[in-house]
């Protein structure tokens, strides 16, 4: 209830920011916010539904989870197109109202009257520090080069930031991150399934929607749209599945759901010019549908198998850490891959340029605007003949680095589906079998 009531303050704050540093200011309210409710939402199901029903019910919350994430955009684009992107975190604020009513009213508190309720100070700013300068080096990357002493100080300071965090968490008697949990097979290794396959969502669903609206003429509504047939699906399938899996053990799912998603993920690499919304149907719609179905079928058995691999004492941290790996993975993803996107389509843009007569400074000032991607413009003063060569060229260089990121992406999403193949045996994730 503290986490829902911070998020909506957060919330509330992004919707009246006078420009984009207090809005990222407000942005890290809201995460605190996130951090503090998110966990415990999931850790009441595992610690309140009965074993036998639990694949169900999380099937339940990972479906809600996943279509209120892929549902943000549809509603998210409408209110761009519209010019009302502030009340796209005013929303939050009437939705957390009813979350706090009902918590308040119908849900029972549980607790673990033997937790220790020292908090690790040390190792929250150690990994908080870490992964924010890791995430800046990358972001900053595609604009100043790996190269450049921002970049590879900001890099270098993460990495023995995250080392330092380990060494805390080994070295404290009440770490945040009980180390002792990765000692068990099934919990690192469905970790890790979420690591690959996350930063396989994150980063494919990112350069999804921009070669929609910035190469195929889509609208940001036209954009958010495209993804219902996903949602669709989690409605439909991801209860049964995890009902499956309760039944018949989360390994096969773990398998083949991340394998099917990478499949949608390269038919969507194969894409290439449209005529816009159209030919949505014969284009990426093939891509979405298989793309879906295999996220349908994993969600739930994944979500299963974290809690189900420790001791209810740890469902909260199992949870906990789960949660963040998707953000972490999301994160790394998006920033690493803009990067490579950046590298590719410079790569792409030269390509292109060869056949178009260009003077140096002319070549200089177009090859700048890689970084841009999609929304790359040619320089004023070009002739009309040159100017339309140049915007082609943008355009098949931005759809050439897309099926590139795209095809990476499949290959994480594969990865998450060799980690099912290594670490996940069903009989581990059992009772008896729990750290």
């Amino acid at each position: 209830m503290w986490g829902i009531l911070v998020f909506m303050i957060g919330s509330a704050a992004c919707g009246f920011a006078p420009d984009v540093k207090y809005l990222i200011a407000f942005r890290i309210i809201q995460g605190v916010g996130g951090a503090l409710m998110i966990p415990g939402s999931l850790s009441l199901i595992s610690t309140s539904i009965d074993e036998k029903e639990r694949g169900k019910a999380i099937g339940s919350w990972s479906a809600f989870t996943t279509i209120l994430i892929l549902a943000g955009p549809v509603l998210g684009g409408a209110l761009a197109d519209a010019g009302l992107w502030r009340y796209i975190f005013f929303i939050n604020i009437p939705i957390g109202v009813v979350s706090l009513v009902v918590l308040w009213r119908k849900v029972a508190e549980t607790r673990d009257e033997d937790a220790d309720h020292t908090i690790d100070f040390p190792g929250a700013a150690a990994i908080a520090l870490g992964l924010a300068s890791l995430t800046f080096g990358f972001l900053r990357a595609p604009a100043l080069g790996f190269g450049h002493w921002q970049v590879y100080v900001a890099l270098t300071a993460g990495i023995v930031l995250l080392a330092l965090f380990l060494l805390i968490e080994v070295k404290s008697k009440h770490p945040m991150m009980p180390l002792k949990l990765f000692l068990n097979a099934t919990f690192s290794g469905i970790n890790l399934l979420t690591f690959f396959l996350y930063a396989g969502l994150g980063a494919g669903m990112l350069f999804l929607s921009l070669n929609m609206v910035q190469a195929q003429g889509y609208s940001q509504l036209q954009s958010g749209l495209t993804f219902l047939p996903f949602t669709v699906l989690m409605i439909t399938i991801a209860r049964f599945a995890g009902g499956l899996a309760d039944k018949f053990g989360p390994r096969l799912f773990l398998i083949f759901g991340p394998a099917t998603a990478g499949i949608g993920l390269l038919l969507l690499s194969l894409v290439k010019q449209t005529q816009g919304v159209s030919e949505y149907w014969n284009t990426f719609f093939p891509g979405i549908l298989v793309f879906g179905l295999g996220m349908s079928f994993t969600v739930a058995p994944l979500t299963a198998t974290v809690m189900g691999s420790v001791n209810d004492h740890f469902s909260g941290t199992a949870s906990g850490i789960n949660n963040a790996m998707t953000r972490i993975s999301n994160v790394f993803a998006n920033a690493i891959f803009g990067a490579l996107a950046v590298l590719f389509f410079s790569g792409a843009l030269q390509d292109q340029l060869k056949n178009i007569r260009l003077d140096e400074k002319q070549r200089q000032e177009i090859t700048a605007q890689a970084a841009n991607l999609g929304n790359a413009q040619a320089p004023k003063g070009l002739p009309a003949n040159d100017k339309a060569m140049v915007e082609k060229a943008y355009n098949q260089g931005f759809i050439r680095a897309y099926a590139n990121i795209m095809r990476l992406s499949a290959g994480l999403a594969f990865l998450g589906a060799l980690m099912a193949v290594i670490f996940i045996r069903n009989k581990e994730v059992k009772k008896d079998k729990k750290v």
